[in-house]
């Protein structure tokens, strides 16, 4: 599928496979920022490929031989499947190649919307050249980007202050992939029991801080025991030592990198469609995504036990 696209290039490079300039061509839109307009992707940072290469061979990674172990169980499981239920056979495999399909055709378009995506950026880039404000284009609305190519009047006085308060919410946490009623983002951030999946206003979420196990969506099964490493962002990606469990709010084909590193992986928001629940599948990587507040909940360090197929984090210590 196109989410893996990037970890398997990187292998094919290292292996002579796949030169860097196709690479690029084919991975090089894709990055943690895709729908982020003012953040560079991957192909425009000449060294970003060397440095997923280093850590790649620094961690020992090998994305090919993970996906083939997950190949040789999955045989293994229709094999007990074909022989205990032969009269559903056809209909599993309908039912697989449904899923399949509509997985891999979602992740397709994906991909190529963020290439029209990295067009329209281009186009930015070359308004603020034109216009003498450079990357300061991104703070204008694209209406006042019309008004600026045609030497209409635009009020770039407001400029500063719009990269003021960009600022100021960069700080912040990623906000709930759902808001319901009205979300003040610098009073939701001091709630110390707040969701990162949801956010409604007419329903208070009372979470008892000392439980000791997170319920989220069953991911990827498998159940296995490590250290936590949260991670907010995926350029933090060198700080995660092979073997332990990645937490995090949400992922996205940028993060895909570190998978194979990773002894499992967490999340706040996310369901069994999620980027982090089918990376982790094919690769064979346990998951459990959609906790709610695992970055909250969890910190770098802790001991914990990840059963993706129950979709339960057990907190040790």
């Amino acid at each position: 599928m196109a989410s893996l696209g990037p970890i398997l290039g990187i292998s094919k490079v290292i292996k002579g496979e796949m030169s860097r300039e196709e690479y690029f061509e084919r991975n090089g839109h894709r990055g943690p920022h895709e729908f982020e307009l003012s953040i560079p992707d991957p192909s425009e940072d000449v060294n970003w490929l060397e440095r997923q290469i280093k850590e790649f061979e620094e961690s020992d990674t090998d994305a090919d031989e993970l996906l083939q172990k997950q190949h040789i169980q999955y045989e293994a499981a229709w094999k007990r499947f074909v022989e205990r239920f032969p009269s559903k056979v056809k209909w599993l495999e309908k039912q697989m190649a449904k899923a399949s399909e509509g997985a891999r055709i979602r992740e397709a378009a994906r991909s190529e919307f963020v290439r029209v995506f990295r067009v329209v950026r281009s186009f930015a880039l070359k308004a603020g050249e034109l216009t003498g404000i450079g990357e300061d284009v991104f703070f204008l609305y694209i209406n006042e980007v019309e008004d600026l190519l045609s030497d209409r009047d635009v009020k770039v006085k407001y400029i500063p202050a719009r990269k003021e308060n960009y600022e100021k919410y960069k700080a912040l946490p990623p906000f709930p992939s759902v808001i319901r009623g009205r979300f003040n983002p610098l009073e939701w951030v001091k709630d110390p029991n707040r969701r990162m999946d949801f956010y409604d206003s007419t329903m208070p979420i009372a979470i008892a801080s000392d439980s000791e196990m997170l319920k989220g969506f069953a991911g990827a099964a498998g159940k296995i025991e490590g250290i936590v490493r949260i991670l907010a962002t995926p350029e933090e990606g060198e700080k995660l030592q092979p073997g332990e469990i990645l937490v995090a709010t949400t992922t996205n084909v940028g993060w895909t990198p570190l998978f194979p590193r990773a002894a499992a992986i967490i999340t706040d928001v996310g369901a069994p469609l999620s980027h982090a629940a089918i990376v982790a599948r094919e690769l064979g990587i346990p998951a459990v995504v959609g906790c709610g507040n695992a970055t909250l909940r969890l910190k770098t360090g802790d001991k914990i036990i990840v059963d993706g197929g129950q979709g339960i984090v057990h907190i040790l210590m």
